[in-house]
């Protein structure tokens, strides 16, 4: 069990990142294709940072995702909920399991 709650979220936010860089493929018709496409992944990247730091010490890393939602969550006027939420879960997830070592 403890290998569950250590694996999912971070599987999650590779998930995660797997998603919201999905969204960064509508560039390839561009005349500048290349940066368009990186341009469009700064999000992925941002994410990318997190979850290292995540994976390293987790209730930075949970409260950074934490964060992250609540910004899109606000940033988006609650429009966005499927880039928002699953980045409250995660935060959650890993303060979770930062809390269950504790005791």
């Amino acid at each position: 069990m403890r290998q569950t709650f250590y694996w999912l979220p971070r599987v999650l936010a590779i998930l995660y990142i797997v998603f919201i860089s999905m969204f960064a493929l509508d560039v390839f018709e561009e005349p500048q294709w290349l940066l368009a496409l990186l341009m469009h992944l700064i999000p992925s990247y941002i994410l990318i940072i997190m979850t290292i730091i995540a994976w390293k010490h987790e209730k930075p890393g949970g409260l950074l995702f934490i964060a992250g939602g609540i910004f899109l969550f606000v940033f988006t006027r609650f429009e966005s909920l499927i880039i928002s939420i699953p980045a409250l879960v995660i935060g959650g997830l890993f303060l979770g399991r930062r809390f269950l070592n504790e005791k």
